[in-house]
């Protein structure tokens, strides 16, 4: 099932390639590199690898945790953070 911004992008095509635009400039920051880079050292530092079933999930105190796709992506709450972690 498709999140709402999904499906307005698919229906709107001058809107989605806007947006594509955007992030393929935001993309090519200093920013942005250092964020996937941060990401990418997290993710070797945990072990994980293309198509593991776990995901680097970010905790409350900033580092990272190796935690299944389900219960990383399926949490609720403000902002997406957890009250458990």
């Amino acid at each position: 099932m498709k999140s709402k911004s999904a499906k307005y992008y698919s229906l709107n095509d001058s809107a989605r390639k806007k947006k594509n635009e955007y992030q393929k400039e935001y993309n090519k920051t200093d920013e942005a590199k250092r964020h996937r880079a941060e990401c990418n050292k997290a993710r070797k530092e945990l072990g994980l690898k293309k198509g593991d079933k776990r995901d680097a999930s970010h905790t409350k105190l900033g580092g990272f945790i190796a935690e299944s796709r389900k219960t990383n992506r399926s949490r609720q709450g403000a902002n997406g953070r957890s009250t458990k972690k």
